[in-house]
């Protein structure tokens, strides 16, 4: 990926419950949780992704593709790849999707280690199991390793 101009680029990690969301900059390569999105009866809350967008102004949306560790679909592989093709509609924007194997590991051993969270001082994020936490944090494990392929 040749990064050589600042563009805004938001990512998702897909749940059957939640979706991850996070915000990050291709100039800086960061990225930091931004929110969960709900999801009802298999239906994302649109409205309040519409708002994310508007209000972020992302250039691409990055989703995270789940898979099994030797590449193959897993049960919820299509479906991700359903919301990748709505969220392109939706918004006209460029959608990519990036393996995203682990990722939910990784923002679980990211809260762990994470004293702030710990201590309480990260409240967006927090609930009383992290659940929440992990999404976004999964979403912006998402973009960081879509800022190094």
């Amino acid at each position: 990926m040749s990064i050589n101009v600042n563009k805004s680029v938001m990512g998702f990690d897909y749940g059957t419950k939640r979706i991850g969301i996070a915000v990050g900059q291709t100039l800086t390569r960061t990225a930091r949780p931004l929110a969960i999105v709900l999801v009802k009866n298999r239906q994302p809350d649109w409205k309040l992704i519409s708002t994310l967008i508007q209000e972020w102004q992302p250039d691409t949306l990055i989703v995270g593709l789940p898979k099994y560790a030797d590449g193959s679909d897993n049960a919820i592989t299509d479906i991700v790849r359903r919301f990748s093709r709505q969220l392109q509609g939706r918004y006209q924007l460029s959608v990519q999707t990036i393996d995203e194997t682990l990722s939910s590991v990784a923002a679980a051993e990211k809260i762990s280690t994470c004293p702030s969270f710990s201590k309480g001082k990260i409240k967006p994020y927090k609930t009383s199991k992290g659940r929440k936490a992990l999404d976004a944090i999964a979403a912006q494990i998402i973009l960081e390793t879509w800022f190094t392929t």
